[in-house]
């Protein structure tokens, strides 16, 4: 997963997952009074305590973790060990983690966390829709083990994050991507000082997240590095974060150059328009009018960073173009209609009683946290540029891949090049002279590439919003 070649292709690999049909699930990103990514116009304040259950396990100590070890649970394969549990970064945050050793040399394989987006949306919808050891069945009860995981070859870590995410509770003082990458810094923290996974302090560190990940990604990366060269200057204690690999699948990064993908996709994708000629003039109407058009209100948040100014822009954008142009179609699977009921749901599995008390979780779980998307709503977090932290990352030489499947509306593939090719980068002029390749799997076109150096953009063939959920015909059979 580090590399361009064989590591890499588990993105692919894992996606060899036939689509099947079952009953609806809920989104990732919630629908405000009609609104697809919709800003509340009543909302509670940054700081709040999270409702939920209260720990019921061994005694919060800040600063340390508790966890539950090979509990049987997704992770079957003989000697592959599991824990799963909470970073107790203060008496009343606890942030909740569920840790695979990789099936295949563990002590020196590479280290990746996986981060889901929303924001406020749980990281086991990766887990058990997407990547990892096992996947859920067509029942929403049970699960199967998942050859194709990404654990084959790296040692992978699952995070619910901000607090009060999936299994994560505590006080909710997270509203923005600069707080969250601070929460997860320390939870890495507590978790290499941990005595059971120190030993893996020092292997290769990588970040792979989606969605919303956009921001996670780029931010977290460029904290990383900022906090790593403190502790090298001696400017702060801790332990160095060896991180060499960001990868960003479906990313909402920048909104600036992305929005402008919405007409472009909605005419023209490998499937079908979205809508009629007329709602995309429409569409376009409302992105360019001068003054008071999206495109201008996301320049001013740019240039202003004003709350009130990006909030504005998210509720008018996300409203007028982004939902306008959505039509009958599913938002993360455009070849489906509304509410495609792909991935199978996994609600009912991660609220088992059962199922919970065998992994150490300790509070009620929900696909999104609406209090914690509210509050990044709040501050207009949303329609800030995550590129200019991108763009450090991919100088600084970290190994950079963004991705994305064609067939995901709601962060297309469109808008995504838009954001490529704006970059300004060490690469930009190799990248902007490149003409792309194909990007083949098992002798098989699975979709275009581009790569200068240690910069990567990939186009994924027949892959919605998830993209290591879907199958690619005939490219390998899943059992």
């Amino acid at each position: 997963m580090l590399l361009l070649g064989s590591r890499l292709k588990l993105v692919l690999a894992a996606s060899c997952l036939a689509v099947l049909q079952i009953a609806a699930k809920p989104l990732q990103i919630p629908v405000v009074d009609g609104v697809i990514g919709g800003v509340p116009s009543v909302t509670p304040p940054v700081h709040q305590e999270a409702v939920g259950d209260q720990p019921v396990s061994s005694a919060i100590v800040p600063g340390k973790l508790r966890y539950v070890q090979n509990s049987g649970v997704c992770e079957t394969t003989p000697g592959v060990f599991q824990a799963s549990g909470y970073a107790d970064l203060t008496a009343t945050q606890s942030m909740w983690f569920w840790f695979f050793e990789a099936r295949n040399n563990p002590s020196k394989a590479p280290v990746s966390i996986w981060l889901n987006g929303g924001p406020g949306s749980s990281s086991m919808i990766g887990l058990f829709q997407e990547n990892g050891p096992c996947r859920i069945n067509t029942d929403q009860r049970t699960v199967s083990l998942n050859p194709f995981s990404w654990n084959n070859n790296a040692n992978m870590l699952y995070i619910d994050q901000p607090i009060g995410v999936g299994f994560s509770h505590g006080d909710l003082q997270v509203g923005t991507t600069a707080q969250a990458a601070a929460a997860v810094w320390n939870m890495l923290q507590i978790f290499f000082a941990d005595p059971k996974f120190s030993s893996f302090a020092g292997n290769e560190f990588a970040i792979w997240t989606e969605s919303y990940g956009g921001h996670y990604g780029p931010g977290f990366s460029a904290y990383i590095l900022q906090q790593n060269a403190a502790i090298r200057a001696g400017t702060i204690p801790g332990i160095i974060i060896n991180l060499q690999t960001l990868g960003v699948g479906n990313g909402l990064t920048d909104p600036l150059s992305q929005y402008a993908g919405y007409m472009l996709y909605a005419a023209s994708n490998p499937y079908h328009p979205t809508v009629s000629a007329s709602t995309i003039t429409a569409a376009n109407t409302s992105f360019y009018q001068a003054n008071t058009g999206c495109k201008a209100l996301i320049q001013s948040c740019y240039s202003t960073g004003a709350t009130a100014t990006c909030t504005r822009a998210q509720q008018f954008c996300n409203s007028a173009v982004l939902s306008r142009l959505q039509g009958n179609n599913d938002i993360y699977d455009v070849r489906q209609g509304l509410d495609d009921p792909y991935p199978p749901d996994i609600t009912t599995l991660m609220t088992s009683s059962s199922f919970t008390s065998k992994i150490g979780a300790e509070s009620t779980w929900q696909i999104t946290n609406n209090q914690v998307y509210n509050n990044f709503a709040n501050t207009g977090d949303w329609m800030h540029n995550s590129a200019i932290d991108l763009e450090m990352v991919i100088n600084a030489g970290i190994r950079t891949v963004i991705y994305d499947g064609d067939a995901d509306f709601i962060l297309n593939f469109k808008g995504v090049e838009l954001m490529v090719n704006n970059l300004q980068t060490k690469f930009t002029g190799t990248i902007a002279q490149q003409a792309f390749t194909n990007y083949t799997v098992s002798g098989r076109q699975a979709g275009l590439v581009k790569n200068a150096g240690t910069f990567s953009y990939i186009r994924i063939f027949g892959a919605g919003h998830e993209v290591p959920a879907y199958n690619f015909t005939g490219l390998v059979d899943y059992p």
